[in-house]
């Protein structure tokens, strides 16, 4: 297993704020493409960063090689709207898979 830092960045850094309505769409299918992947054990966790300069998104996953981390992220639907998303894809070669916290 292989697992990989991946960041959605969006085509303006005002995005999270200004989205259109075919921009909404687009996100709600991203959204469904990504709880898919999280479903299937793909996915570790997933999720928008609200940095201060520009919103962006998150996910890290597990996959039997970087073509398998190629294929997920070309086929999300942010991706293939042509709206101007790009992803940075980056290897972790070391990782230590915890279990989701509790709070007290």
């Amino acid at each position: 297993m292989k697992y990989f830092l991946l960041r959605l960045n969006p085509p303006r850094p005002t995005f999270a704020n200004d989205m259109s309505e075919p921009e909404k769409q687009v996100m709600g299918q991203h959204f469904s493409y990504w709880a898919r992947l999280a479903e299937e054990g793909r996915s570790i966790l997933y999720g928008p960063v609200a940095d201060p300069a520009g919103g962006w998104g998150i996910a890290i996953i597990a996959v039997g090689d970087a073509a398998d981390a190629t294929e997920i992220t070309a086929k999300d639907p942010a991706i293939k709207s042509g709206l101007g998303f790009h992803y940075t894809t980056l290897p972790m070669p070391q990782v230590l898979v915890a279990r989701t916290p509790k709070l007290e």
